[in-house]
């Protein structure tokens, strides 16, 4: 069984930084892409961000320039560096994961979430 677990969220002022952790653990046998999900209260979970085990990234258009994904494919683990947030971002961040465990195929994992939230 494959577990998230995500942290580094908080309350941080406009204009602020955050920088969100998931680690994957168990037994893991391959990651395939790595992603960013947020969710607005009210509001459908839309893509923020994805890499790919290669290290090939992609955004959604509106957080290009002040968000950015890495991962560490040692350590099963993904970040979002969030810069220049604004009152908008504030949604709870979940991190995905698709990728085989020991005797299962490729599948989506999914983390607990973690709230942002971006004062005025």
């Amino acid at each position: 069984q494959v577990q998230l677990v995500e942290s580094g969220g908080g309350l941080v002022q406009a204009g602020g930084s955050l920088r969100l952790s998931c680690a994957a653990s168990g037994n893991i046998i391959s990651i395939n892409v790595m992603r960013w999900y947020r969710q607005a209260p009210g509001k459908q979970r839309d893509l923020v961000a994805t890499i790919t085990r290669s290290g090939s990234t992609n955004y959604a258009d509106s957080l290009k320039g002040r968000f950015t994904i890495s991962g560490d494919n040692a350590k099963n683990t993904v970040y979002l560096q969030m810069n220049s947030l604004k009152p908008e971002d504030t949604a709870v961040y979940y991190c995905n994961l698709f990728a085989a465990g020991l005797g299962q195929p490729f599948r989506d994992y999914w983390g607990q979430g973690t709230q942002v939230t971006v004062s005025s």
